[in-house]
């Protein structure tokens, strides 16, 4: 199955010249969003993860379902002030400024393997983030992942690990 022909490009969105990616489409075709989940266990579990990472908000919607196809526990990676309890978090550069990534406090432990998922690897300022937050919290993170790669922003070059994604766009 060509999963690119479930995933909608919407031009000029959120602002005019870019190209939005819209995986509601793959999300409401359940054979198609099944095949997905399935390429995607295939692709990290070689790394042997013990609890899957989620990026706010559509890693959400990657990360769970594949942490229950896989029999693993998940983690919510959240912006600033989004979670209850106590949280540790890391501050990271943008384009213009910058941003917060945080989690629960407890959500990992020392030694945890722990892949990070997102719907999109662009720039990968919020995947390096995410690891650096949780390799600060003693989780080992052997690799990241993506439903879709945008090639051409050459964002897993900014990773310190492997990334696996289901589809590519080199442009």
């Amino acid at each position: 199955m060509d999963l690119k022909q479930h995933i909608r490009g919407i031009p000029d969105f959120p602002k005019p010249g870019i190209l939005f990616y819209d995986i509601s489409t793959l999300l409401r075709h359940g054979l198609a969003w099944r095949v997905a989940m399935r390429r995607l266990g295939e692709q990290i579990r070689p790394y042997a993860p013990t609890v899957l990472a989620g990026i706010e908000s559509r890693g959400f919607l990657v990360a769970a379902p594949l942490a229950l196809e896989l029999g693993l526990g998940f983690v919510m990676l959240r912006k600033r002030g989004k979670l209850p309890g106590a949280t540790v978090g890391l501050d990271y550069a943008l384009e213009y400024g910058t941003d917060r990534i945080e989690m629960q406090a407890d959500a990992v432990r020392p030694g945890d393997r722990v892949v990070v998922l997102d719907d999109l690897l662009a720039t990968g300022g919020t995947l390096a983030a995410s690891i650096a937050l949780l390799r600060n919290a003693g989780a080992e993170v052997p690799a990241a992942a993506a439903l879709i790669e945008l090639s051409f922003l050459r964002g897993r070059e900014r990773l310190p690990v492997p990334v696996e994604a289901l589809v590519s766009y080199d442009s």
